[in-house]
């Protein structure tokens, strides 16, 4: 199985420990008031932690579609999210699975910089397209943005 990996790196406004809670740990109740086409988050196995298994469930074209994801690690000492999309439709025919390891760091003027590193484990010979690579970085960076929007706008958070 070869595997294609790609790094990326955003920096924010908002300071690494408030943008980690709200992408990790409170993320399941962010993204659907910020992002229309998620319905539904549902553990599938597991209690939150490593080794947990989350359904979720997103309305696209009028058409309900699924990832797992799975988380792999959880380390809010040091900002660290690990996780992989190991099944559903969401998941493009070419891989077997996605994984996912992320940094927060401290950025500029009490910033974040954010370090993403994507593992795409693909199936045989098979090879994503340019406009799934395109889509998938597209709806990561559109996740990352609406919920750092989310924060900024609820100075209480």
């Amino acid at each position: 199985m070869a595997v294609l990996t790609f790094t990326d790196e955003t920096t924010s406004t908002v300071a690494p420990a408030k943008l980690f809670k709200a992408l990790v740990l409170d993320v399941d109740t962010i993204v659907p008031k910020v992002i229309p086409v998620f319905k539904s988050v549902a553990i599938v196995e597991g209690n939150g932690g490593a080794g947990t298994v989350k359904k979720i469930t997103i309305n696209e074209g009028g058409e309900d579609k699924y990832v797992l994801h799975k988380i792999d690690a959880i380390d809010e000492a040091n900002f660290v999210y690990n996780y992989s999309v190991i099944g559903g439709d969401g998941l493009p025919d070419a891989a077997e699975k996605i994984s996912f390891e992320s940094k927060l760091a401290a950025g500029p003027d009490g910033g974040s910089i954010a370090k993403l590193t994507v593992h795409f484990h693909l199936k045989g010979d098979a090879k994503p397209t340019e406009a799934e690579l395109k889509e998938g970085k597209e709806k990561g960076d559109g996740l990352f943005k609406a919920v750092e929007g989310y924060v900024l706008a609820n100075p209480n958070y």
